[in-house]
């Protein structure tokens, strides 16, 4: 997979044609490393794409839009402010390089005409999006700034003169002779990939490949590979290309590219399509979908490990204490031996031996030379009040640990088993909520917008409703909120799970009803890849919140267990 200076410029040759003399009417911003730009070319409407992702870094249009954030970004205030009316100019390529410019004719605040540069640095995990002055070439802002610690070689930041990104010394593919290609491929022909690829500028492993197969193929003549260039250079600048998405077996996105990628050709089923921009959407789409979800959770996954190893590594430290604490009799015994045989001791003393009387030895017991004796007794009745003390404290401590425990291994359930970003998002609103993390300040408007509760919703082979909590808010809601006293409550035995009810509707509920309500239970919990999960079972009216819980702890009586293998129900 390889978003390379060919594709940039096919990309680049297709959005000039689109876009130019356009108007960028709106800007959002859906994500920290990603932009809309919403623009009206040519009596349409188009929103281009441009994403700053270290995996999958590219610009398109799209055809279907995500959900914009209730309260905007501030880089896309400040685009909004600079572009919002403004009408572009020209989009072009810089060299062959995986950079693009879109020069922009705008107003200022006077009224005055201004011009102002967009550019888009598509180079793996120092992709950029930064907007210049086009006259003064200095950064206005960027999606990514770099400061002088992050690199020594190039900065961005605001108010410093842009600077293109350090050459490579490559040769770039749109304007290399046939002079250069024949002395790139003056070498072994096992190393003529190799060359092509760290000789010209803008193509990828791919396209080195291809280039290096027409060589062999045509007796080893460099003329052949110029050839190719040239050729496919023409098709670029007129847009006569094939985009095409390579698919494994399982119809799972491989590679994609706007010429024939060899390797692939014969190996792959092809779908073609008729735009740059739709080959490259639907190659993210179905391809970066999965991963896309991967990158929302891989946060909330790193975050929820780190605190639990907190909490894990605080109750061992308890558990410690505790132990320790329960071992204070001795100081019990210290002291009550002293106090009875003060008569024995003097000042100066490091140690005692005296007759126990609770089993008739003889015990040594260490004193404080400093002290009196009366005051070394009174030490030890002091440590072992302090000891009970600290015993009572510990054990309320280790409670509120282990709550916090379950908690976060519910929520840790819940990132594992999310299958959408929606969900994602909830739960990283829960642990927000919960001061897990920081977030953005959401205005009271947006909180009013947020959605509303949506559980899992699943039907039994007698029609009987089951809901299912997709996170522990939700959980509450369903509990407390939707279920009647008599539906029946649900949950995997200490395991971290969704809260499941079973309506009742007016029905009457039979043991299958229950068996099924169990499996999509013990399906939305830790323990979906086992067997013989437990579940237990109650009415709603025995399902008890205690006061100061956090979201999803319950207390339940009257329940039963039954044992069952994770299964949803037929749809």
């Amino acid at each position: 997979m390889a978003f390379d200076g060919i594709i940039v410029t096919a990309a680049a040759n297709e959005l000039s044609k689109l876009l130019v003399l356009g108007k960028i009417e709106k800007i959002f911003q859906p994500e920290s490393d990603e932009l809309i730009f919403h623009i009206h070319s040519q009596s349409k409407h188009h929103k281009l794409y441009v994403s700053t992702s270290g995996s999958h870094a590219r610009f398109h249009l799209l055809s279907q839009a995500p959900e914009n954030p209730q309260t905007p970004f501030a880089l896309c205030m400040l685009l909004r402010k600079h572009l919002v009316g403004g009408r572009i100019v020209s989009i072009l390529q810089v060299e062959s390089e995986r950079i693009l410019e879109i020069n922009i004719a705008t107003t200022n605040e006077l009224g005055f005409s201004v011009n102002k540069t967009l550019i888009f640095e598509v180079m793996g995990k120092h992709s950029n999006v930064i907007l210049i002055d086009a006259a003064s070439r200095k950064i206005i802002d960027s999606i990514k700034r770099i400061s002088l610690d992050e690199s020594r070689v190039r900065q961005v930041l605001p108010g410093r003169e842009y600077d293109y990104p350090p050459s490579q010394d490559k040769i770039p593919f749109g304007t290399i002779s046939q002079d250069e290609v024949s002395a790139l491929c003056d070498c072994a022909p096992h190393e003529i990939s190799k060359k092509l690829l760290y000789g010209i500028q803008g193509i990828s492993p791919a396209m080195a490949t291809r280039l290096a197969d027409f060589f062999r193929s045509t007796d080893l003549h460099a003329e052949s590979v110029y050839a190719e260039i040239l050729s496919m250079r023409e098709k670029l600048a007129s847009l006569d290309l094939r985009p095409t998405v390579y698919l494994d077996d399982s119809q799972v996105p491989i590679d994609y590219h706007v010429f024939p990628i060899p390797e692939l050709e014969s190996s792959c089923e092809k779908l073609e399509f008729p735009s740059v921009s739709e080959c490259i959407e639907y190659y993210y789409l179905n391809k970066a979908g999965l991963n896309r979800l991967k990158q929302k959770t891989s946060d909330l996954e790193r975050i929820v490990k780190n605190n639990l190893d907190k909490l894990y590594l605080k109750k061992q430290r308890l558990l410690e204490d505790i132990l320790a604490a329960e071992k204070s009799e001795i100081y019990r015994l210290y002291g009550e031996i002293l106090t009875a045989n003060l008569h024995m001791l003097k000042q100066g003393d490091t140690s005692a031996t005296l007759f126990n009387y609770y089993d008739g030895s003889e015990i040594t017991i260490p004193l404080d030379k400093r002290l009196t004796p009366p005051l070394n007794a009174q030490v030890y009745y002091k440590k072992y009040s302090k000891s009970k003390t600290a015993i009572t404290e510990k054990n309320i401590r280790l409670s509120e640990n282990d709550n916090d425990i379950l908690y976060l291994e519910t929520v840790a359930s819940y990132i594992e088993n999310a299958s959408s970003v929606d969900e994602i998002e909830e739960l990283r609103a829960e642990l927000a909520d919960a001061s897990y993390i920081r977030t953005r300040k959401i205005s009271k408007d947006a909180k009013k917008n947020k959605n509303k509760p949506a559980p899992f919703k699943y039907e039994t082979s007698n029609g009987l409703r089951v809901m299912a909590g997709k996170n522990n808010k939700e959980n509450d809601a369903l509990t407390f909120k939707t279920a009647a006293r008599t539906d029946i409550w649900l949950h995997t035995k200490d395991i971290p799970g969704s809260h499941v009810v079973l309506f009742s509707d007016g029905k009457q509920i039979v043991e299958s009803d229950i068996l099924e309500a169990a499996s999509i239970a013990a399906f939305h919990s830790k323990g979906k890849n086992s067997e013989n999960v437990p579940v237990d079972y109650t009415e709603i009216r025995y399902v008890k919140k205690p006061a100061g819980a956090k979201p999803g702890m319950v207390i339940f009586t009257n329940n039963k267990t039954v044992y069952v293998n994770p299964k949803l129900p037929k749809m």
